[in-house]
């Protein structure tokens, strides 16, 4: 195969060469430990030289005991201090864990729900279902849920996740079964959290937020994996389906602004020189260190909680609205991914056999094959179910773990499409009426709380989410299954 090779500068200088048709490379310069590799087709490295996407992964390449190197996935694009959609591993005995590696929004993440339903069952009555899932999920800035907990009750939560969200009724055992980690990461300690985060995330317990975050009702577009497509309970075109997408709120912003700062005061303490003070890190095995993971396990426990509980309320609205039983609409869950995570893992690192890592997936989502046992019992023989999410005018995707993604990717995937237009920008170039008319014109009703929500999202704003499917697809890193496309939106 003939590959054009091409090269790229990044603003800070850094040389960016192709080296296959969806990988690109940055050798190890100016104090990098490791090699920064690209996975990205021609047009969406060429956005990421753009920014400071390519220059903070080469800064991420610096960080104390950084193994192999640091991955850039197709939506990647800037963020702060560590690439959104970057993956990075810290070895666990002799390297560091970053607040930044995993973000202020903690297990921001996505679940898809299926259902019995057809678009010709919704058309009719579509804005009546968004407006009811509206109504009945509060969404925005500082949004508050339904649900009151006392300081013992949110301790419970931060500890059990969405097996607490089960056990007073807010789903089933099955939904357990289908969340990473089983909805529940093991080591959470609430005493690691602050009364300021408890104060800020208590309260917003199922609630969407706003920003990015959002309801979609969607309907298969597209089939690629008829087998897989099966065991997910996606079984033909047309059939509706719900994506949630937000996150552990202000909990989880404020354990990562209390960390931050707690890394940064003992980079000093622990000699640790970094390019970016914005990747301030401790390590792992340090009082610190262990701190802040009990303290970001409770916000990925919140955040599974608040999805779940998200899910229960929508399961009744539906009901209600279209009168039908839960047994007649099987609104089951089929998946739920985290995007903004560190958690221990064993991978194969060059010349040194199997390790245990500290996989730092920022705006990344895990993609594990076929017969690991941290993929759940009823897709194990198949692989991980993926879930990436368009804007609310475009595709998104369900993929399925591939077996390249150990090697390549630390087991990892996109997590989107990824932002190529900043909000400022959106607003300054789109106006909210404009935004809804070409919704509008595709079939998409949307309902936001407010005018500027519809102008930040709006889906020129975002990368081409089919070309990010397709470069994984053809990675193998995690392989396509079914495209979905967006029918009635809820933002904040």
């Amino acid at each position: 195969m003939n590959i054009k090779l091409s090269e790229y500068a990044t603003r800070g200088g850094l040389k960016v060469r192709k080296v296959g048709e969806r990988e690109f490379k940055i050798d190890p310069d100016r104090g990098m430990k490791v090699p920064v590799t690209i996975y990205a087709n021609e047009a969406l490295v060429s956005k990421m030289v753009m920014d400071r996407t390519i220059d903070q992964a080469a800064n991420v390449a610096m960080l104390p005991g950084v193994r192999k190197h640091v991955v850039v996935l197709p939506d990647g694009h800037e963020g702060y201090g560590f690439p959104v959609g970057g993956v990075a591993a810290t070895d666990a005995e002799e390297g560091v864990i970053s607040p930044g590696g995993v973000g202020y929004d903690i297990n921001c993440g996505v679940r898809l729900v299926r259902t019995n339903l057809m678009e010709s069952d919704l058309r009719p009555r579509l804005k009546d279902v968004v407006n009811d899932l509206f109504k009945s999920i509060p969404s925005g800035v500082g949004s508050e849920g339904a649900v009151r907990l006392t300081k013992s009750e949110l301790d419970e939560l931060l500890v059990e996740g969405v097996g607490w969200a089960v056990r007073h009724g807010y789903g089933t055992q099955h939904d357990a079964e289908v969340c990473e980690e089983n909805g529940m990461m093991r080591g959470a300690d609430p005493a690691s959290v602050s009364d300021t985060a408890r104060k800020r995330g208590a309260p917003q317990l199922g609630s969407l937020g706003s920003g990015n975050h959002f309801l979609e009702v969607q309907k298969v577009d597209q089939i690629f994996d008829e087998k897989a497509a099966k065991a997910m309970g996606i079984e033909k075109k047309g059939q509706l389906t719900i994506l949630i997408h937000c996150g552990s709120r202000g909990f989880g912003h404020q354990i990562c602004t209390d960390y931050l700062r707690v890394s940064e005061a003992a980079l000093r303490k622990y000699n640790i020189t970094l390019p970016d003070r914005e990747l301030a890190c401790v390590p792992n095995n340090s009082k610190e260190g262990e701190n802040y993971r009990k303290a970001m396990y409770a916000a990925l426990n919140f955040a599974w909680a608040n999805r779940q509980m998200i899910t229960h309320w929508t399961r009744k609205t539906v009901e209600k609205t279209f009168g039908m039983s839960e047994g007649d609409l099987q609104m089951e869950l089929v998946y739920d991914v985290a995007h903004n995570i560190a958690k221990v893992e064993r991978h194969r690192i060059d010349g040194e056999g199997t390790r245990e890592v500290v996989v730092h997936r920022k705006g990344a989502t895990r993609a594990f094959p076929a017969g690991l046992e941290q993929v759940p019992a009823r897709y194990r023989q198949l692989g991980q179910p993926v879930i990436i999410p368009g804007s609310m005018g475009t595709a998104s995707w369900i993929l399925l773990g591939g077996k390249n993604s150990l090697d390549l990717s630390f087991g990892s995937t996109a997590h989107g499409a990824g932002r190529t237009m900043s909000r400022s920008a959106a607003k300054r170039s789109y106006t909210p009426e404009g935004v809804r008319t070409g919704l509008e014109s595709k079939g998409i009703y949307v309902k936001a709380l407010t005018r500027e929500g519809v102008v930040e999202e709006t889906p020129d704003a975002y990368k081409d989410v089919d070309a990010v499917a397709e470069v994984s697809h053809s990675l193998g890193i995690a392989t396509k299954v079914a495209r979905l496309v967006p029918i009635g939106v809820i933002k904040g």
